[in-house]
């Protein structure tokens, strides 16, 4: 690894634990299953790289020896990562009559990654490996905050891009994406009926949707890595989550385990809570019925277009991971957005997005039912900033 070590070893079938080289072209596992990073890990290891740390940049390229890439002096850096921690201290006031005695609520705000949202961090590595595996161009279907991480990095990158957009989004993303060269289909519906233009001339992209290549959880796995060291390595008793494809929950779960590998944590796991638009949530109902995986959603209904997901290829991981975690899955109604975002700029001077509101919303539902116990850490994760949504 040029710039220092590198502990990837190789891929591993998330489904059947078959093993593939690292350092080929992959996509989805022959089971169908995303493909998911190994690394060699041991406590010796940790110790150093806690040595390392105090001398890096607050950027998630702080953790070189987590991540897969092959050319680190060489790598595409637009200083992602590296976001605040943003307490909020008018809980009383943002939640009349929601009990919390003396639970601390953060958020997470990756609104300040460098295309607005958390995006920034998986597409960074996406964008990076594909370049080091030889991709001629890059391509996705997206709701948004994708494409424009997606278009940013690839033009810094010098590749290629398609985005497919459902045409309900905001005029903002079109532009935007177009800025940086990248060619824009859209089409009615969801991110599923954008997605099929980019059936018809694919050749010369590769795909690089979410959870279909290994690169992206990669990316979303530092925002784990980043709360750990906030917290002094003594991970919260909640973390809340706004679930799309879900790739953000799959790579935290497996940031704590690559962590407690090292010896830099313990087995203690916070409770991860996933939220979803009651008129689009798979997920939570897979998880009130039960089930191992998530059907489909049938005519989804949201205007958070980042929920808008109504099939995620990862399903079964995020089930998996909020199950182990002893964790929840919450269903928002629509109506509660608009003024919980109006509420947060009020009261503590923070703008959000709508999936920051829905977490908002499962923060407060979690209060009200007396889930949090005195002197719990809670925190919510803001992804996108409400600039995006214009």
């Amino acid at each position: 690894m040029a710039g220092g070590e590198r502990w990837a070893t190789e891929l591993i079938c998330s489904r059947t634990g078959v093993p593939a080289p690292l350092d080929h072209p992959s996509f989805l596992s022959p089971a169908g299953a995303p493909w998911l990073v190994e690394y060699d890990l041991d406590v010796e290891k940790g110790r150093r790289l806690l040595a390392a740390l105090p001398n890096r940049p607050w950027t998630l390229w702080r953790y070189r020896e987590l991540l897969p890439i092959a050319d680190f002096d060489g790598r595409v850096d637009l200083g992602e990562g590296g976001t605040p921690l943003v307490r909020m201290a008018r809980l009383d006031e943002l939640f009349p009559g929601a009990p919390f005695d003396g639970v601390k609520v953060w958020l997470k705000d990756e609104s300040l990654n460098p295309t607005g949202s958390f995006k920034a961090r998986g597409l960074s590595l996406a964008v990076n490996r594909a370049r080091e595996l030889g991709a001629p161009g890059l391509q996705l279907a997206s709701a948004g905050n994708a494409a424009l991480a997606l278009t940013a990095y690839a033009a810094a990158a010098g590749l290629p891009t398609r985005v497919a957009l459902p045409e309900d989004t905001p005029k903002t993303v079109f532009d935007r994406c177009r800025a940086h060269g990248a060619e824009v289909l859209s089409s009615p519906g969801t991110l599923v009926e954008a997605g099929k233009l980019l059936e018809q001339g694919a050749e010369g992209y590769w795909g690089i949707s979410t959870l279909r290549e290994p690169y992206r959880v990669e990316g979303k796995k530092t925002m784990g890595l980043e709360l750990a060291e906030q917290f002094g390595w003594d991970l919260p008793d909640w973390i809340v989550y706004p679930l799309g494809g879900g790739t953000g929950i799959v790579g935290m779960h497996k940031a704590f385990d690559e962590l407690e590998r090292l010896g830099l944590i313990g087995p203690k796991r916070p409770k991860l809570v996933i939220v979803q638009m009651a008129g689009c949530a798979p997920i939570v109902r897979a998880f009130e019925r039960g089930e191992p995986s998530a059907a489909a959603w049938e005519n989804p209904a949201t205007e958070v277009w980042g929920l808008r997901v109504p099939k995620a290829i990862g399903d079964f991981l995020v089930l998996r991971a909020v199950r182990a975690s002893g964790g929840r899955a919450l269903a928002i109604q629509e109506s509660r957005i608009a003024e919980l975002i109006a509420r947060l700029a009020r009261k503590e001077g923070v703008l959000i997005g709508p999936e920051g509101a829905a977490v908002l919303a499962g923060v407060e539902d979690l209060a009200r039912e007396g889930a949090f116990r005195p002197g719990e850490r809670v925190v919510g994760f803001q992804t996108g900033h409400p600039a995006n949504y214009i």
